[in-house]
């Protein structure tokens, strides 16, 4: 394709990672017994009726949804903010609606203005998403595990934009309260925005820990109750089984929050109204958050068990939707060798260069199909 202006260039993004599981998928499928999928963490058990009644409720929706979000929405997530994060206060103006997660995290530095020369920071081991945010903004990003990994600080290196995640995907490890005060405190003195992504806050599997939800970045044991400089990205797709609605949101700084839904508003970004009523009720409905929890703690059990009786170390993996197992060799050798198995994981080279002796192993597979992984193991 070719215009007055010359030749259409594409971005310059890196080829999608998982492509390259073709052959390993391929393999497994071929096993007699069929292919055991943990490669992607994508729910398998139904959709909660009582959100699948709220979007039928609403499906006569004949007019232009609101970017902002409805009230009853905005005012959910408020509630929910308070009644699962211990994060009283928020206001509608600091909370907006988004479609899907993943969305938000590709887009954010390009809705935030970043521009080329600027950094953002990522986790060492981390979700491919941050550094493609990146580069779609033409902007850079550099692993910061810690405060002091990007060594001495000036104004060309300093990030604009630095990504938690806690619990991290893929190795499920939990950021606690005194190190999220850290960050705060270091950001503030360098006029850094910190996102969160927080999206598998209610799938805590610490000795005393289970059934409520990891530490957010906006609770006032972290922050003291400021959230300048501060978001909270979340999605409904992993506690309700809904990641075909695409709903999540993001909340803090209103300031912030401000910022992103002006571009978002005239860029169109908007979630179906359909989707914003039934995300309202989810958020409102803890049952079927419990009920979906005690399945994959199940699953994650037996899974555990069996991974580390077929001589794999899990590290991490306290919390969220996997195991974050190695061998001590090569991923891609793991990732073939369980293919053989008919089972298919994620090598941990697609979350950077930290995690070429890892594979991550999910626990969205059916009751069925984590027995059958655990046998074969």
């Amino acid at each position: 394709m070719t215009t007055t202006g010359g030749p259409v260039r594409g971005l310059d993004l890196p080829d999608f990672p998982w492509d390259s599981l073709a052959p390993y998928k391929a393999r497994a499928v071929a096993h007699p017994e069929g292919i055991v999928d943990l490669s992607v963490g994508t729910p398998v058990d139904p959709t909660p009726e009582v959100v699948r009644r709220a979007l039928a409720d609403a499906a006569d929706s004949p007019g232009y949804p609101l970017t902002v979000g409805t009230a009853d929405l905005r005012a959910a997530i408020c509630e929910w903010f308070e009644r699962r994060r211990g994060v009283a206060g928020l206001t509608a103006d600091a909370v907006l609606p988004t479609i899907g997660s993943k969305e938000l995290v590709a887009w954010l530095p390009t809705l935030l203005g970043l521009r080329s020369g600027d950094v953002v920071g990522i986790p060492a081991v981390a979700y491919p998403t941050y550094d493609i945010g990146a580069r779609i903004a033409g902007a850079t990003a550099v692993v910061a595990q810690s405060l002091t990994s990007l060594g001495p600080l000036t104004a060309a290196t300093t990030p604009k934009l630095l990504w938690l995640n806690s619990p991290g995907n893929p190795n499920g490890q939990v950021l606690g309260v005194e190190h999220l005060r850290k960050v705060v405190s270091w950001a503030r003195q360098h006029d850094v925005v910190v996102a969160s992504d927080e999206c598998y806050a209610e799938l805590d599997w610490r000795e005393g820990h289970v059934g409520t939800s990891t530490p957010s970045i906006l609770h006032p044991d972290v922050c003291d109750g400021d959230h300048t400089g501060l978001l909270a990205v979340y999605s409904l797709s992993k506690q309700s089984n809904l990641a075909g609605y695409r709903a999540a949101f993001v909340a803090g700084d209103p300031a912030i929050i401000g910022t992103i839904l002006e571009v978002r508003k005239h860029a169109g970004m908007i979630m179906p109204t359909p989707v914003q009523h039934a995300m309202a009720v989810a958020l409102r409905d803890d049952t079927h958050v419990q009920t979906q929890r005690a399945a994959y703690a199940r699953r994650r059990e037996q899974l555990l068990a069996a991974v580390t009786r077929a001589g794999l170390r899990v590290d991490h993996s306290e919390a969220g939707l996997y195991l974050w197992a190695t061998r001590g060799e090569d991923c891609w050798t793991t990732v073939s060798e369980l293919a053989d198995r008919g089972i298919l994981v994620a090598p941990g080279a697609f979350y950077g260069a930290a995690g070429t002796q890892h594979v991550r192993i999910a626990l969205t597979a059916t009751d069925e199909r984590v027995a059958a992984a655990c046998s074969r193991l």
